[in-house]
Formats: C-alpha cells, structure tokens, sequence
C-alpha cells in the first residue's frame, strides 16, 4: 500500500519538521543554468559540484528507478539573536560575527535521526519493494530547485530559498523514493522590486538578480576556500568569522519568520559575539574542544584562526597587536600571512587617527 500524500506530511509534521512537499524525479529545468555557472568557473574551488554535475542532472544515477522526492524544511530562526543590531555588532572592536545557522551542532548531525525515522516510517507503510534515500546537503542533487518544485519556497534574488512563513531560516532535506506521488505545485517567485540583498552584499558577489560569483561571497572565503583570501576582498569581510547572513538578514519575508523546534535544542548562544583576541589564542586541541559538534570544525584550526586575523584587521584595536604578533609565528604558514596583514591594517588606522 502506497501512503497518501497527507499521511506522509503529517508524519514529517509530527517528527518536527516545518515543512514538507512533493515533486517528481525529472531534472529541474534549471539544471542548465547550473552547467554554466559552473563552466564559468562562478563555484571557485568547489570542484566537488563540477564531480557531481552529471548526477545533478539525472536522478536516476543516483536512485535507480525514482518516481519521487519528498521536500523538507527545518528552520533554524533564533528570534532574538542579539541586544545589538548587525550594524553594531560590526563596530564592535574584537568581537566576531558567526552565522546564524552555525551557532547551532551541525546540522547534519542534528538532523540524522528524524530523517532516518521518517525513512523508517515509510517503509513500514509501504511493501519493501520500494526504496527511500535520505539527503541532507550531503548528495549530487539540485537540492534548492527541487524544493521550490516541491512548494516550500521561492529562490529569492540572492539565489538563496524564501519560505513565507519561514523567511531565509530554514535547511532543507530531501528524500528521494521510488513511490509514485502526486507532486505539489511549485512556488512562484515574490521578489516583487525589492533589491535589498544584492544592495546588503558586502562583496557585491550578487552580480545581478538570481546570480551569484561564489567566489566573492564571504561564505564561500571564510568556509570553503582552503587558501588566502584575496587582498581586495578582506576589508569587506569585516568582523565576519565564519559565513555571512547580510544577503538573508534584510529579506522583509523574515517578519513572518517562525521558530522551528529541532533545531532549538541545540542552538550555542555562547558562539553569537566571541572575543577575537581569546580565539586568536586557541591551539589545535582549544580549537577542536571549543567547536566540538558545530559546523566550524570544516574550517580547521587554520582556516579559522585566518579569518580571526582578518576580522581583527578590519576591526580590532591596539591592545590586538600582541596577539596577532604572536599569530605571525604560528607553524601555519596561513595564519601568519594574515596575521602579518592584520597587524599593518591595524597600525594604519592608529596612524590615521593620530595624525587628524
């Protein structure tokens, strides 16, 4: 027996999932579009989406004989982040800025067991002949467009998904599955003329609406990119120690946001505005301690502490300089290169200001 649509959303309801849709197993009619962005060399070093582009393509490489994907939402909202506003925290003097969905255990992890139980609780409802594949930001599939397909939002003008009850805060999950369900109608966009997340782009890497240079954009230098983050481009990163919010925080679909109830449970107030020149100090073992379970562990101790250097340059004050002169003996050589950077940056505001 095949389970009914209802039955599957109110099981995924009742597992805490905010959201749940359905669409079919053909390629999205953007998958185009994603070969060329990525033909232009527009995903910087992320070689791992030019690997999976084909399957991207063609589901069916990756589940044989899928008929369908079940579309999930999972809002990770913290509804008061801050007594400050963004603008504050910008200015305040060695203080750092996480995004908000790493101030949370990863998500991946978080997430693995009520995906796994509503695997579970398909194939107890259906003959075992049908198969369920669980995804999680973590496969070869065009996770956005499907789930725009699926009717649990809209690709906003930043290129990122806009649910109307759940703003920009929100992961998505798939399941792909070889039942046969009738697919939902899929979002329209509602941009409307608003333009506020390519004018909030620190880095201008929204070139124009719906497109996005990766390689420019502060998520992709303080997380993905392993190496130095280009000269030109470390002033805008500002206080920004691990991804950027900016294009998501002024998108006026976040008035209607909601707190989800998964991710509240393991949400890290502790990660909201550390002291840059405390984790600045941090060895190998501090780092991984600290970090233990969250997103930022990716990064590695020198990827991290490079964009710690960074943010201290564009906002730290004198009493940094120790520390950073410090950083420019650390066996990383990456850590030193930015610390050395940090340190001149700094010296030039102190220069500046004495001789006005």
């Amino acid at each position: 027996m095949i389970p009914s649509k209802e039955q599957i959303r109110k099981i995924a309801l009742k597992l805490g999932f905010d959201a749940c849709g359905f669409t079919g197993a053909e390629s999205p009619d953007t998958y185009p579009n994603y070969v060329d962005w990525i033909n232009n060399e527009k995903h910087g070093r992320m070689e791992y989406l030019r690997r999976h582009s084909e399957k991207k393509g063609d589901m069916d490489k990756v589940l044989p004989g899928i008929k369908s994907v079940i579309s999930l939402a999972i809002s990770y909202q913290i509804p008061k982040p801050s007594n400050q506003s963004l603008e504050n925290k910008e200015s305040s003097p060695s203080r750092g800025l996480i995004a908000r969905y790493a101030r949370h255990e990863d998500y991946h992890d978080a997430l693995k067991k009520p995906l796994e139980d509503l695997c579970n609780q398909l194939t107890r409802l259906n003959d075992k002949d049908h198969r369920h594949l669980a995804y999680l930001d973590t496969g070869p599939i065009m996770e956005r467009d499907l789930a725009q397909r699926a009717g649990l939002g809209f690709v906003g003008k930043h290129t990122n998904l806009i649910n109307r009850s759940l703003g920009n805060w929100f992961f998505i999950a798939e399941i792909l599955t070889t039942l046969s369900l009738e697919p939902d109608e899929p979002e329209r966009n509602r941009c409307g003329t608003c333009t506020r997340c390519l004018q909030a782009c620190p880095t201008d890497a929204i070139e124009a609406p719906f497109k996005l240079d990766a390689r420019k954009c502060i998520s992709y230098l303080t997380i993905e990119l392993k190496g130095s983050i280009p000269e030109a481009l470390r002033p805008a990163i500002g206080n920004r120690i691990f991804g950027c919010d900016d294009c998501l925080e002024v998108c006026p679909w976040n008035r209607f946001a909601k707190e989800g109830a998964l991710m509240k449970r393991f949400r890290k107030n502790d990660l909201e505005t550390p002291d840059l020149i405390h984790l600045l100090g941090m060895d190998h073992q501090t780092f991984k301690s600290t970090f233990a379970g969250t997103p930022i562990l990716r990064s590695k101790r020198k990827g991290f502490l490079r964009n710690v250097c960074v943010a201290l340059g564009n906002t730290g004050t004198r009493e940094a300089i120790p520390s950073l002169e410090q950083a420019c003996m650390d066996p990383e050589p990456l850590i030193a290169e930015h610390a050395e950077w940090a340190i001149e940056r700094i010296k030039s505001r102190i220069t500046k200001l004495t001789s006005e």
